[in-house]
């Protein structure tokens, strides 16, 4: 039996203690109308890998989750925004991508179960009418910007809620509109290491609640600043940063006779869909990195002089026949609302899972081991990063 599973009595002892410390923490800050997150869970430790703002993966939720989900989505609407109508839906410029598209329309199906109007599309979609889902066409609307503000068939929406993570900056027309989850959100701004230090000081205090060790329930980090990794000098400060982060690391898996070699994930600290990621062993690995693979941490970004890189503590995730599995937890307004789970039977247990060979599988489709043992781990540590977002939101705002 796993750490996890011998201490999930723990959760059980101090639900209601717990309860009254999440109902005083998401009154003291906005909470996000949406988000998901990446789960490794490798039985001594679960955490959170990966926080999203703009979830793109609401296809993969079940009919069951829908009701709930719509009606939490109408709560916060109009909770935020009392007199809100008509709800405008901001995506990504995918045209291609029939699984995002399916994404959209899947959100625009549950604002409108909630009695909102709704409509979809952004002035960098001009001249597409619809786009392809999984499941039929996504409709879109003519969206102009007259001056500050996008206008569709003369008129100003209520909301704007996007499902864009602005990497390329604040278009036109999103800073003068009532506009969730805030622009300062994107990647333009937004750093990975800025959730993770916000995270920490939460999983700290509800560590202290349950009585265990916060490094169950998070990974050890650091950022390395002002990195130009096409220079010798560069990549030599950086692999001897990361020796001394493993050793650390090593260190804490004696501490609890855990018999792993240490791995580590690099990622630049400003980026999406968990692509540009490398997985190192050791400063000799990266040393002997082809230039390739090292041009993969700025990948969508654009090639940058400097970067600021997110060393992160790799945490094995579970296994079974079928490969190695990463749970995904998604979330309305702060409540975690959805799990589905990314199987890669091309990776290993230690690997990057989210690669175009990785497939979903919901909930119901999944051994009841994994989910009816996990998920009380899981949700808490989502819950958690949920309010981290909303600290974020508080400080950009």
């Amino acid at each position: 039996m796993t750490f996890l599973e011998e201490n999930r009595h723990l959760l059980e002892e101090k639900r209601d203690t717990l309860k009254e410390w999440f109902a005083r923490k998401r009154a003291e800050i906005p909470i996000p109308i949406y988000g998901s997150v990446d789960i490794r869970d490798s039985g001594w430790k679960a955490c959170v890998v990966d926080a999203n703002h703009f979830p793109a993966g609401f296809n993969n939720i079940s009919e069951e989750e829908e009701p709930r989900i719509s009606q939490l989505l109408k709560e916060h609407i109009l909770r935020q925004h009392r007199n809100c109508e008509w709800v405008h839906l901001y995506p990504e410029s995918h045209t291609r991508n029939q699984a995002y598209v399916e994404n959209v329309r899947v959100i625009a199906r549950l604002i409108e179960l909630g009695g909102f109007r709704v409509t979809v599309g952004s002035p960098e979609l001009e001249g597409h009418g619809s786009l392809d889902g999984i499941t039929g066409p996504l409709e879109l609307v003519n969206v102009v910007v007259e001056g500050d503000s996008l206008i569709i068939n003369g008129e100003k929406p209520c909301l704007i809620l996007l499902n864009n993570d602005l990497t390329d900056g604040i278009a036109p027309g999103l800073e003068n509109q009532q506009i969730t989850p805030p622009v300062e959100m994107g990647w333009h701004r937004r750093r990975k290491s800025e959730h993770y230090a916000m995270l920490r000081e939460y999983v700290d205090e509800v560590c202290e609640i349950i009585g265990i060790d916060p490094w169950r329930l998070t990974t050890e980090w650091f950022v390395s600043e002002d990195k130009c990794l096409d220079e010798d000098e560069c990549r030599i400060k950086l692999a001897a940063e990361v020796d001394y982060f493993i050793d650390k690391i090593r260190d804490r898996y004696e501490k609890y006779g855990i018999e792993r070699e240490p791995v580590v994930f690099i990622k630049n600290d400003r980026g999406t869909y968990g692509l540009g990621i490398l997985t190192i062993r050791s400063g000799d690995e990266l040393l002997e990195l082809s230039n390739r693979k090292m041009k993969r941490l700025s990948y969508g970004k654009g090639r940058k002089a400097n970067e600021n890189f997110l060393i992160q503590e790799g945490v094995p995730t579970q296994f079974n026949d079928e490969g190695p599995i990463e749970p995904v937890v998604y979330l309305i307004d702060g409540e975690a609302v959805s799990w589905f789970y990314r199987i890669n039977s091309k990776k290993s247990d230690i690997d990057n899972l989210n690669s175009p060979s990785a497939r979903f599988q919901r909930r119901d489709q999944m051994p009841r081991w994994l989910t009816d043992d996990a998920e009380g781990w899981h949700a808490l540590v989502a819950e958690l990063s949920m309010l981290a977002m909303g600290r974020e939101m508080q400080v950009r705002s």
